[in-house]
């Protein structure tokens, strides 16, 4: 069986993801967006959490912002990742609105500090995983930073996974350290992951 170069596979996934995702027509883009934000307030898994830890979205990405501000007005308490200096490392930050939100590592917005609080109890939280690509089994493929990597290794909360139901592929090559996310939600439609069956999570 010949062996896959890992590092090379991937870079190709993502530049193909990329490039997929530059060519969108934004009004199309903005409108599967929509639909993603639509799913994932209907899933019992949001209505029942208490904490919602979600990125905030780079131009390229499912955007998330109407998706932190429902939640917030849904008077759930929002968490976003901020980037540890000189690591690749993060820590999530309770925001209480977009004005708590900076500019800072690689140009994302991040959580202000000081300003905000630092948030370590992720009892009754729910995460919203970014990624390029993801396989039916809940595998993702990310920007390669290791940041979500090494968080989620951590973290034994539910996680969605979102992406665009054509960043789907059936399998994706990963390693014995990469966690699956439990549920994948695109555009078109919403998916339990073998992760979560073998948890007995729905």
């Amino acid at each position: 069986m010949r062996k896959v170069d890992i590092r090379a596979y991937k870079n190709s996934l993502r530049d193909k993801a990329k490039a997929m995702r530059r060519g969108m027509d934004p009004e199309e883009k903005a409108q599967m967006d929509r639909q993603i934000t639509d799913r994932i307030c209907s899933l019992y898994q949001y209505r029942e959490a208490q904490t919602l830890l979600c990125y905030v979205s780079k131009p390229i990405e499912v955007d998330t912002i109407p998706l932190i501000q429902r939640a917030l007005a849904d008077g759930k308490q929002v968490a976003c990742p901020r980037c540890v200096e000189g690591t690749r490392q993060m820590e999530f930050y309770r925001i209480h609105s977009l004005d708590d939100l900076e500019k800072r590592t690689f140009g994302v917005l991040e959580p202000k500090v000081p300003g905000c609080e630092k948030l370590t109890d992720f009892t009754g939280s729910l995460c919203i995983v970014p990624a390029l690509m993801y396989d039916l089994k809940g595998y993702r493929l990310g920007y390669g930073g290791g940041y979500y990597d090494r968080f989620l290794s951590g973290y034994d909360g539910y996680k969605i996974g979102i992406t665009y139901r054509r960043n789907i592929l059936r399998f994706l090559h990963y390693g014995r350290y990469d966690i699956p996310v439990d549920m994948i939600v695109t555009e078109s439609f919403f998916r339990l992951t073998d992760r979560s069956r073998l948890h007995g999570r729905d």
